[in-house]
């Protein structure tokens, strides 16, 4: 049986952290699921004392009594082989592994052990992070281990983290309560690519994200120490704690065995692709409550360590421990005294054993929670989206190691990924909560096309009067983008009924779509009547002409289009749309004088890509082309006249950016601009934006549309942007760089480095640094916005450029100790390379 619970928590570092802490510790689930599968005894000949792992092979250091090591070869499944033993000249005290040699990715190879064997009582607990952390003001040092491949000049101190904790606030009571075990930095990598050659490239390993887990007896701490420094989790632990490991995927914690969910790959995802938590991917989010799975249960567990799919315990019973576990019922008090002074002093002697645990399959782990999700989907929906989301983060972890595309269950952890997506598509389709939202993104990453996700609620019947906000806002942004999908009518019909009854004021947009040309027209105009009846609009009246068009009745036709004064219909208007249904041969202009441009908007978005629009105003170009021209003229007449939109525009930038490819993501460097204030900018700010979105996407014909964008060129910073857009889609990035460095100096390295790539790279030394540098010495370094750019710019080139290509850039003149650090930081980095 499934079981739910809620752990309480306890103290933290300071009030603050007291406070996150509890918040965390009281959001811990505990679920019936069964992380660990068959285990096997170590056979050593020694009682052990220490133990760690090294790739393959497993080393084990004896007791105090016994000076060796016993040497055991993991096999598949757990097998352990015994391949040789040596002597030590005395006890073992500590014992490590690690590969040949110091590589700058090689960071998992390397471990950080701390033994606090004193504690300090201080008048408050402290959590510094980052930079703050140097405030404790602890001094650290390199020591040199006299190796030839040490490298020790290339390594420096970075302070992260510091915490201290004291008794007088922990729950606890004692010092030797507040003592760390188990300190661990987790790197997580993702794969690059490393040019060792001409036109050769090899897999490189690049850090990608880093965390660092430290526990106390009763209470551990996750924290990401990559790019931002912050407690991700809070672990609150059943029982008093010996020693803990932390996973890609489980935190493991021998209280007896206990077992956590961990939250990396998610926060790992988020450093990995910018897309997360959009309308086009998503993740579950780092605050997801941890939780808890079985405990596996040991007597008198000492030490772990994880290694691939394995788990190696330790485990010695003391006396205390066998005296408990052989006391006598009650009912067997009354047996002679003798019985218990017979046994003999070797059977209370302590025991143990060294286990090779196996954990269960990503896979197998993975159907497991699925299966019991199902348990609460209508009781407790809350739940079985936690328990969904576990799976999704489960086998996520696993895709983002890079040896992923390597591994022999690819192919299965790819379905289960895209299977978990879809499992949560339809919780945030179909369940009342605040986050439908998640519907899109999720639905998009099964690759599930829209018909396979309608045909998933076929099992639901038509009697249903309501449908949740997740799936109304799954298919409307689904609908409004330039699908290449067509449903059938029996999906397309069934699409009406469901926006009949949720929003009934979007079927005008949604029978428009490109998806939703086989809908039936006679089904479409008796919605759209009644909708109608409530809530007439000219949008309506012009969706019923066209589904006239398509029944070819021309009589509904005319009388639509004739019910309105506002419109008018010719054969000569500065912005036509020409439709052209394959049902009939007539061509018909349709135009809106109030609100001109939303409702061609409004038919841009909707109709265009369709077959029903195959005329075209301009022979030379195509209908999406030419309308998208139109459109740009008219952002361009509003933001030069400072005329803003009549109505309210259908969609905004974002809505744009994500439903329709001729709209561009924007630049960072032109939204670095737009944030440098002017008063020519702060009217139209949507419309600009619209703008600068286009300008930015793949489709305009730049050279069609400088005629069209002439009225903007000295409108302050909406002008600037414009002009090296256009600059920049021409190629002539230099013409771009004089235009910035004359008006926003401090935007040129940013554009830099974001355009200048491939065969324009060359222009970032030739054109960039020599003009930052002239530019620097005619102010006479009165330009701090200057200085800047030319010490991130000498910092971009110095790792990209030969030393002597490199000195021969700077200018004779050039004051030494300015460029003398970045002359370094070259030689450097080469030998670097050469050490490599």
């Amino acid at each position: 049986m499934g079981r739910l619970s809620r752990q309480k928590g306890a103290g933290g570092a300071s009030r603050g952290t007291e406070l996150r802490s509890a918040l965390q510790l009281a959001q811990s689930r505990l679920y019936d699921l069964h992380p660990f599968g068959s285990q096997r005894v170590v056979p050593c000949k020694q009682e052990p004392a220490q133990f760690c792992r090294g790739r393959d092979v497993l080393f084990v250091a004896s007791a105090a009594a016994s000076c060796g090591v016993e040497v055991f070869a993991v096999r598949r499944e757990g097998r352990c082989e015994p391949l040789g033993s040596f002597a030590t000249l005395g006890p073992v005290l500590r014992m490590a592994h690690s590969r040949a040699g110091i590589k700058d990715e090689d960071l998992a190879a390397h471990s950080l052990q701390l033994e606090l064997d004193e504690f300090v009582i201080c008048q408050k607990p402290v959590e510094l992070l980052g930079e703050e952390s140097k405030l404790c003001k602890i001094p650290i040092t390199l020591e040199s281990t006299e190796l030839s491949t040490e490298g020790k000049k290339h390594f420096q101190v970075q302070y992260l983290l510091f915490r201290r904790f004291t008794p007088d606030q922990s729950p606890f009571g004692f010092c030797e309560e507040t003592k760390l075990h188990s300190v661990q930095f987790l790197p997580v990598y993702q794969t690059g690519k490393r040019t060792c050659g001409a036109n050769e490239e090899t897999e490189k390993r690049e850090l990608l994200s880093l965390f660092c887990f430290f526990s106390l007896p009763h209470v551990g701490y996750l924290y990401s120490v990559g790019k931002l420094v912050e407690l991700i989790s809070t672990y609150q632990y059943s029982e008093r704690s010996e020693q803990a490991v932390l996973t890609p995927q489980f935190l493991h914690v021998i209280t007896s065995l206990q077992c956590y969910t961990v939250r990396c790959s998610a926060a790992a995802a988020r450093d990995e692709d910018p897309c997360i938590d959009t309308t086009v991917k998503a993740c579950p989010p780092v605050t997801l409550d941890v939780c808890t799975l079985r405990m596996q249960l040991f007597i008198g567990p000492r030490a772990i360590c994880h290694y691939k799919n394995h788990i190696i315990l330790l485990t010695k019973a003391d006396t205390e421990d066998i005296t408990e576990r052989r006391k006598p019922s009650r009912r067997m008090l009354s047996r002679k005294a003798d019985n218990n002074r017979s046994r003999t002093i070797s059977e209370l002697e302590p025991g143990w054993n060294l286990y090779i645990i196996n954990t269960v399959s990503t896979i197998q782990l993975y159907r497991e929670m699925v299966d019991y999700s199902r348990t609460y989907e209508n009781v407790r929906t809350e739940t079985c989206i936690h328990l969904l989301s576990e799976a999704h983060l489960l086998v996520r972890a696993p895709i983002m190691d890079p040896s992923f595309f390597k591994s022999d269950d690819k192919e299965e952890l790819l379905r289960a990924f895209r299977e978990s997506c879809a499992f949560l598509g339809d919780c945030y389709s179909r369940f009342d909560t605040k986050d439908y939202h998640l519907a899109l993104p999720y639905y998009r990453m099964s690759g599930l096309s829209v018909a396979e996700v309608l045909e998933r609620l076929a099992s639901e019947s038509d009697e249903i009067q309501t449908y949740e906000r997740g799936l109304i806002f799954y298919l409307t942004h689904s609908l409004n983008e330039e699908l290449n999908e067509e449903l059938s009518k029996e999906l397309a019909d069934k699409v009406l009924r469901i926006f009949y009854l949720a929003d009934p004021m979007q079927l005008p947009h949604i029978i428009c779509s490109p998806c939703m040309k086989n809908v039936c027209p006679l089904t479409a105009v008796k919605y759209l009547c009644k909708v109608e009846d409530i809530m007439p609009s000219v949008v309506l009246m012009l969706t019923k002409a066209f589904m006239a068009l398509k029944m070819g009745d021309l009589t509904m036709y005319e009388r639509e289009m004739n019910s309105h004064k506002e419109v008018r219909y010719t054969k000569s208007m500065n912005y036509p749309l020409f439709v052209n249904p394959r049902s009939m041969g007539c061509l018909v202009v349709v135009f809106y004088s109030k609100i001109t441009f939303q409702l061609l908007l409004f038919l841009l978005i909707f109709c265009v890509g369709s077959t029903w629009c195959s005329e075209v105003t301009d022979p030379t170009r195509s209908l999406d082309l030419d309308l998208l021209l139109r459109v740009t003229y008219q952002y361009v007449w509003r933001i030069s006249k400072k005329q803003l939109p009549e109505t309210k525009p259908l969609k905004t930038t974002e809505d744009l950016i994500n439903s329709c490819d001729h709209f561009g993501s924007i630049f960072p460097w032109v939204t670095f601009i737009m944030s440098m204030e002017s008063p020519l900018d702060k009217d139209c700010p949507e419309d600009i934006s619209k703008l600068q979105s286009i300008l930015c996407g793949q489709s305009i014909d730049t050279t069609a549309a400088l005629p069209i964008l002439e009225p903007l060129a000295e409108a302050g910073n909406v002008g600037l942007t414009v002009r090296v857009l256009c600059s920049t889609r021409l190629g002539k990035h230099e013409e771009s760089i004089d235009q910035l460095l004359r008006q926003c100096p401090a935007a040129a390295v940013l554009y830099a480095q974001h355009e200048l790539k491939d065969d324009s790279r060359a222009v970032l030394w030739n054109k960039l640094l020599p003009e930052l540098c002239e530019r620097t010495r005619l102010t006479r370094s009165d330009c701090p916005v200057l200085i800047s750019s030319l010490k991130e710019i000498l910092s971009v080139v110095a790792m990209e450029l030969e030393l002597w290509d490199f000195l021969s850039l700077l200018p004779e003149d050039g004051t030494a100790p300015f460029f003398l650090p970045h002359l370094l930081h070259c030689s450097q980095r080469k030998q670097l390379m050469w050490t490599q």
